[in-house]
């Protein structure tokens, strides 16, 4: 800062650096008080000139104005340094879990196996006569190779109890199978990359695959879990005679809620071979005993049935019988065709990803005190509840601070989810299986608040800031609602657990299918043929 200077006319100039943003830093400010308060001890006020009074009023003023500044600024800094540090803690607790996760599938891996040469050594020659007769059972043996992704990597077969060990099955094995990457025109399952050459300083894209995902069965399905909508005449009726074919035709094992079982015991006391369960520990590991889920119903009851997996997700095959359904291809009167389709194998499937969102609140101490993990297949909104004021979200991406977000709340939505509330809300339409998180503001106080579509592997995080006004709510797939305080925040990533969908036709088929058929999308009368012509 330049000493301030007083003219022989009695003026007085004072001039201070600043950088080129516009913003005094701290040491600027400081500065500027000290020779503020030089100058007024230096030039001691025992005239009663006016102007000069009032000229030493004037520069208290500014002195206590830079003082509150620096202060400011300071208490800023100081949050910020705060709010990183809670930020990277969170970072690397991510890190340790996804390590963690990655030793615990290599040591589930290698349990499975070690399960699998007891079972063959055990049985002796049975086992071998059965591997002769099913050949595909003698490729399992290999499911793991570079052809495609096996059943190991998306479902554990057996139970895991708290002391890491293998507990056997209430019912037979699960169905293995393999998922490889298809290519139109092409018989084979071969598993196709995305080759990229380099050569003579043009870099091309050779072999690109469609990447449509093809189930293939191992072993043959045993047990089949049934979710129905509730309170519907016509989906309980179907759910009775769907019961009783798989039951009679395919003997299979099956799997329905405490309230559907109930309902068919009303019925009759012959569905007394349909299997349910008891508590929340039952439902954690029905993925390790369930090989095909059904849903009868609409959306809603896929987003149910994928709550119930907080982990792998067997394959699900959706009926509709809701009243809109963008996941749900599958006609119910035709359910015996599709059924035997499905478990004969092999079947287009659409992995559709999940979000997994964890809360920490602000009297968190460390990045292990959070609440979660929730998994949601649609969305996370972020709102004012019942409040009247804006919403006050401050956004960060990774590293990366994104934008404060100023409306009536935030959707974090996954590509499955872009035709629900996102799409409501204004964002685009995206293919299911584009890898991708949809970033839509709810009315946005702003003209040009744009929605965004981020990559897959970024983590995201929605704190709501000390200074706003009021809290902010956050529901996970429409329920589950959880207030934000002031300090509290969601992070945000694409959880390792897909839930596979049963296509129709395949992937993009059934997506332009359900977006003709639900939305009527870009349906409007032909122009007329008999109007002026270009000549």
């Amino acid at each position: 800062m330049a000493p301030s200077k007083v003219n022989s006319a009695g003026d007085a100039s004072v001039s201070c650096s600043q950088p080129e943003n516009g913003f005094l830093n701290s040491l600027s400010l400081l500065s500027s008080e000290k020779a503020v308060q030089e100058l007024l001890q230096q030039s001691p006020l025992q005239s009663t000139d006016d102007h000069l009074i009032e000229f030493s009023d004037a520069m208290r003023t500014v002195a206590k104005a830079l003082r509150r500044a620096a202060e400011g600024k300071a208490s800023a800094q100081a949050e910020a340094a705060e709010w990183k540090r809670k930020y990277e803690l969170e970072r690397a607790r991510n890190l340790h879990l996804e390590h963690k996760g990655f030793l615990n599938d290599s040591t589930t891996y290698i349990n499975c196996h070690m399960l699998e040469q007891s079972h063959r050594e055990n049985n002796g020659d049975e086992e071998r006569t059965e591997n002769l007769g099913s050949p595909s059972n003698e490729q399992s043996e290999h499911c793991c190779g570079s052809n495609g992704i096996c059943s190991h990597e998306v479902l554990r077969d057996g139970d895991r109890d708290s002391a890491s060990k293998v507990v056997p099955n209430k019912f037979a094995r699960k169905a293995s199978f393999k998922l490889s990457w298809c290519c139109k025109g092409d018989q084979s399952d071969q598993h196709k990359h995305d080759i990229v050459s380099f050569e003579r300083g043009n870099i091309t894209t050779a072999e690109r695959s469609s990447k449509q995902i093809s189930l293939k069965w191992e072993s043959q399905p045993q047990t089949v879990i049934i979710l129905t909508k509730p309170n519907s005449t016509s989906v309980r009726i179907l759910c009775a005679e769907m019961v009783r074919w798989l039951r009679e035709q395919k003997k299979l094992d099956i799997y329905v809620e405490p309230r559907v079982r109930a309902e068919l015991l009303t019925e009759s006391s012959y569905y007394n071979f349909v299997h349910t369960w008891k508590d929340e520990t039952e439902i954690i590991l029905l993925h390790t005993k369930v090989d095909l889920v059904v849903t009868l119903g609409g959306d809603g009851t896929v987003l149910w049935a994928a709550s119930m997996f907080k982990g792998p997700v067997p394959p699900v095959v959706p009926f509709s019988l809701g009243s809109l359904g963008f996941m749900t291809p599958f006609h119910s009167e035709r359910y015996r065709e599709y059924l035997d389709s499905i478990l004969k194998g092999p079947i287009s499937i659409t992995l559709r990803h999940r979000l997994q969102c964890h809360v920490i609140r602000e009297a968190a101490k460390n990045e292990y005190e959070t609440e979660g993990p929730i998994l949601v297949l649609n969305e996370v909104t972020i709102d004012r509840g019942i409040s009247s004021y804006l919403t006050n979200l401050e956004c960060y991406c990774d590293n990366s601070f994104v934008t404060c977000v100023q409306g009536d709340g935030l959707i974090l939505s996954t590509t499955s989810g872009s035709t629900a509330y996102s799409l409501a809300a204004g964002g685009s339409m995206v293919h299911p299986q584009v890898p991708g998180i949809l970033f839509t503001p709810i009315c946005p106080h702003s003209l040009s608040f744009r929605p965004l579509i981020l990559p897959e592997h970024v983590t995201l995080r929605v704190q709501v800031p000390f200074n706003s006004r009021s809290h902010a709510w956050a529901s996970f797939d429409g329920k589950d609602r959880k207030r934000l305080a002031a300090g509290d925040a969601l992070v945000c990533s694409m959880a390792p657990w897909p839930v596979p969908t049963a296509c129709q036709v395949d992937s993009t088929s059934d997506f332009l299918n359900s977006i003709h058929d639900g939305l009527h999308w870009n349906l409007r009368k032909t122009q007329s043929f008999d109007g002026p012509r270009d000549t």
